[in-house]
């Protein structure tokens, strides 16, 4: 056990009945535990030469933001509808729990930039993949994708290519 997954929170029929959150925040809210949790989800990437980090709404900012300044790289936010100014690009994506869209500002990525794609969970991985195709319709080049926690049940990995490295820190 990592020194900080025993604060990860099981939250039980959360957002509807049947499903078990994981709730971050008393995670976040320990500055120590943060920090430790941020150093983990780096390490595979150090020296990798990551130019840019996009963190997927709302809870993936929070992790890509600090992983991008300890990359001494750029954050771009890929964002929930409606947020961002035209002109934007979308991708739709099943979630756990139902469906939604993935949008990010045209001319946020750098055609070839080298991206790594992050958020908090992977789930049934919808989200990292209409993530990754969004990435992939803005022309960057993903080095891969770090996610804190991996809902193993789920088999949300098995969505994921094989030739792309994702790292997880935590697997329940």
């Amino acid at each position: 056990m990592t020194s900080f997954e025993s604060l990860i929170r099981a939250v039980p029929d959360f957002p509807k009945p049947g499903v078990v959150f994981r709730d971050i925040t008393p995670l976040l809210a320990d500055g120590t535990a943060f920090a430790r949790c941020i150093d983990a989800m780096v390490e595979p990437w150090q020296g990798g030469n990551v130019q840019a980090v996009c963190g997927v709404e709302s809870r993936g900012f929070i992790f890509a933001a600090a992983m991008a300044q300890k990359l001494s790289a750029g954050f771009i936010p890929l964002r929930k509808p409606g947020k961002l100014p035209p002109p934007v690009m979308h991708a739709e994506y099943q979630l756990e729990y139902g469906t939604d869209r993935l949008e990010a500002r045209e001319g946020t990525v750098r055609q070839g930039e080298r991206v790594l794609l992050v958020d908090d969970v992977l789930a049934t991985g919808g989200t990292l993949g209409a993530a990754r195709n969004l990435l992939g319709q803005l022309g960057a080049k993903l080095v891969g994708a770090a996610v804190v926690i991996e809902l193993l049940a789920l088999q949300g990995r098995t969505l994921w290519p094989d030739n792309i490295p994702l790292h997880t820190v935590l697997h329940y």
